[in-house]
């Protein structure tokens, strides 16, 4: 874990709001501790008692929680794990936040991602298969035919990428789109939430944080938790505008080129899932562009080389 003596002003904001979240969250006896005597001024976990489970001085961790610890080891952070039982996406981002202490000089302006072509060739070829690659910040940068017809309402702006958190706040449609919306809602801030720890400098994150949380109380208010999360597997619950409801099981990979993820969903065989995803199919090579669909209208997606 690197350490630095400057550190920045919003960093250690980042890491002592963490931490207060994770500590209030937390009961005595939800941590295995017996409390004695009357009421306590404190929800959750005093710091002293974080500082007895994770086996360090309650000064270290007091200077650990004001970002301005020094040789903060795997060890205290497995203790820091333990003591505040943090799941291992938010071990990762306690520490992400740690090692961004140091202050830095923003790095430049950067190209927009795109995909290499294998990898569009890849997506190309799962033809019963919705499949798209996310940026860190959401934004889909390739898909699939069938990935971006499942996607289809958030294509509706084709000015600038689409980004599924855009889309789930800032959107009305989304609340008809996505049948569990809180869940998505909830999920789309604590990816943000984990990307702006990996990449805290990152402008456009910063101005999409931004956008959402001037637009958005219900950004605002799920951002103000300080939850994070990593892409795994689950369950997303679609009414489509085209094919109607459906469930699709989804996994999710990250690539070789940084910050690049993979997702792909596929419904349970012999549902009405699986009939709706190939009426679905049906539809999307009937479009115009259906040769080309990470072409047709999207001008940030993968193309020809300038010559």
């Amino acid at each position: 874990m690197s350490d630095g003596k400057q550190v920045s002003p919003g960093v250690r904001e980042e890491i002592r709001a963490f931490l207060a979240t994770r500590r209030a969250r937390l009961t005595p006896e939800q941590a295995g501790l017996t409390v004695f005597g009357g009421d306590r001024r404190v929800k959750g976990l005093r710091r002293e008692e974080v500082a007895a489970l994770a086996g360090i001085s309650v000064e270290y961790y007091v200077r650990l929680e004001r970002g301005d610890a020094t040789g903060v080891s795997e060890s205290v952070l497995d203790g820091i794990h333990h003591a505040l039982q943090l799941t291992d996406a938010e071990r990762a981002h306690l520490s992400d936040l740690l090692d961004a202490r140091r202050s830095r000089r923003p790095a430049p302006p950067t190209a927009r991602p795109r995909l290499r072509p294998p990898v569009q060739r890849i997506l190309d070829s799962m033809t019963t298969t919705a499949a798209l690659v996310f940026t860190g910040r959401l934004d889909i940068i390739g898909a699939n035919a069938l990935g971006r017809a499942l996607y289809q309402p958030m294509y509706a702006d084709p000015g600038r990428p689409v980004n599924t958190a855009r889309f789930a706040f800032l959107d009305p449609a989304a609340h008809t789109f996505w049948r569990d919306w809180d869940r998505i809602a909830d999920d789309s801030a604590e990816l943000l939430r984990a990307e702006a720890g990996r990449t805290p400098y990152d402008t456009e994150l910063t101005t999409l944080i931004g956008e959402l949380s001037t637009r958005s109380e219900d950004f605002r208010v799920r951002w103000a938790r300080h939850d994070v999360r990593s892409y795994a597997t689950g369950v997303k619950r679609v009414h489509h505008p085209v094919v109607g409801d459906f469930e699709l099981a989804y996994e999710s990979t990250r690539l070789a080129d940084p910050g690049q993820i993979l997702i792909m969903y596929t419904p349970e065989p012999d549902t009405p899932s699986e009939d709706a995803l190939r009426m679905l199919a049906s539809w999307a090579a009937s479009k115009p562009g259906a040769d080309h669909p990470h072409l047709a209208g999207d001008p940030h997606a993968t193309g020809p080389e300038p010559g």
